[in-house]
């Protein structure tokens, strides 16, 4: 017979284990959530809002910003301009500031104020908050707005080069930060300890893009699939997959200019989701999707069968990356027509305009619903599955190029001139 205080300790450590699982699946601890693929398990959360319908509260910026913020617990974490300065803010779930701290200074407007210098999102694991800015500053505090440490990449890994400013996420995964650093004067690929900013390795990854097609927006990404784990690297016409040991290249795939005339100007933007062992990878300027199954590849698989699902020619969204749940990709164009596509074999369930308007965010599902948001200030809701409905769409009047973050039955949705916190009034949270 087992001994009763072996097992009450056991049960306890179970217990345990799955109410901290389940605290930290509220979470939205960066850019695209908890499993980088922009979508929650949260339910029960608003279709429609306005000034007197579901807003909780709405906080002031102290200038633009792109960045999409991360929430833990009761903390909201943001990058933001203030003036000509670069800062991380800390804000409670009651809408009260915590502390701002200045990162780095320089910021510039991009592309007539459709990006600027805070365009790269923060992450965090709770007790930690990272940040970079298109600068080149790569910054860790301690909840409390402590500084940890502080590194400036564009000394460390060549100065940046690329026209409308570095704007790639880091990406938090275990006690490292992997970064990909893709553009004219390098093509580099990074692990960094999490404590302390100290590289653990670099790879120089190889292309033989040029000009422009030399420089990548895109932020890194992970598959798992319990027996291989591999960083995926998007940019330069080629998506790549890396080991996680020492950045060395596993696999490569090309093919995403899709023309027999080579484009120079061709830079990807979109970064590809990771999602039911698929990746979908985006291109630009209408060209390709392509769904590939990386398990077991090797070498260059551009044109391998066994791991390259579907290819579509043309339609890609240009900036926000695709969404995959339950067996559908949505894709969500630049002047906001929806595409729905079977995850399985790529073909068309339907096309439709969503909102007649420029958008910059990444599509975020959650409670059935699919969020897209318009540079216009307009999120668009439509209900997720095989026809097209348009549930809501609710207007800001405000500049909008982040995509939203959820938590708690919270939308968080981050204008260039404030944070606003939507959920049902009657939910007590």
């Amino acid at each position: 017979m087992k001994n009763p205080i072996i097992a009450f300790a056991a049960l306890l450590s179970l217990t345990f284990t799955l109410h901290l699982s389940a605290a930290e699946g509220q979470n939205w601890p960066s850019w695209r959530g908890a499993n980088h693929d922009g979508a929650s398990s949260e339910t029960d959360l608003p279709t429609k809002w306005g000034p007197a319908k579901n807003i909780k509260w709405r906080i002031e910026m102290p200038g633009p910003g792109p960045s999409t913020p991360v929430v833990w617990q009761d903390h909201i974490f943001l990058t933001s301009a203030a003036g000509d300065d670069l800062v991380l803010m800390a804000i409670d779930t009651s809408g009260k500031q915590l502390w701002q701290r200045t990162v780095a200074s320089g910021d510039r407007s991009i592309r007539s104020g459709e990006s600027n210098m805070a365009a790269p999102s923060p992450s965090t694991d709770g007790q930690h908050v990272w940040a970079m800015f298109g600068t080149g500053e790569l910054a860790c505090f301690d909840f409390d707005g402590t500084p940890v440490w502080k590194i400036d990449l564009q000394k460390r890994y060549r100065k940046f080069s690329l026209y409308h400013g570095m704007s790639t996420s880091p990406l938090l995964d275990g006690d490292r930060l992997y970064l990909v650093l893709l553009h004219a004067n390098t093509q580099t690929l990074v692990a960094l300890d999490k404590l302390t900013g100290a590289e653990i390795w670099q790879h120089a990854r190889g292309t033989d893009a040029r000009s422009e097609s030399r420089h990548a927006y895109t932020s890194p990404v992970i598959f798992r699939d319990g027996q291989e784990e591999i960083l995926i690297a998007h940019g330069a016409d080629y998506t790549t997959g890396h080991s996680l040991k020492d950045g060395s290249e596993i696999w490569r795939s090309g093919g995403l200019q899709g023309s027999m005339m080579y484009n120079p100007m061709f830079r990807l933007v979109a970064t590809p989701v990771v999602a039911q062992g698929l990746v979908v990878i985006p291109s630009a300027k209408n060209g390709p999707v392509i769904a590939l199954r990386p398990a077991g590849a090797r070498g260059d698989i551009t044109s391998s069968d066994p791991h390259i699902v579907w290819r579509r020619k043309k339609n890609t969204p240009d900036v926000p990356s695709p969404l995959l749940r339950d067996g559908l990709v949505y894709l969500c164009r630049e002047n906001g027509q929806l595409l729905c596509l079977e995850a399985a074999t790529g073909k068309e369930i339907y096309s439709e305009r969503a909102h007649n308007r420029r958008h910059r965010g990444s599509p975020v599902y959650a409670d059935g619903k699919i969020y897209l948001m318009g540079m216009d200030g307009t999120v668009t809701v439509v209900r997720a599955g095989r026809r097209f409905e348009v549930l809501a769409r609710n207007r800001m009047d405000e500049q909008l190029a982040a995509s939203l973050a959820i938590s708690r039955g919270t939308i968080y949705l981050r204008t260039y001139e404030a944070l606003y916190a939507i959920a049902r009034k009657t939910r007590q949270n």
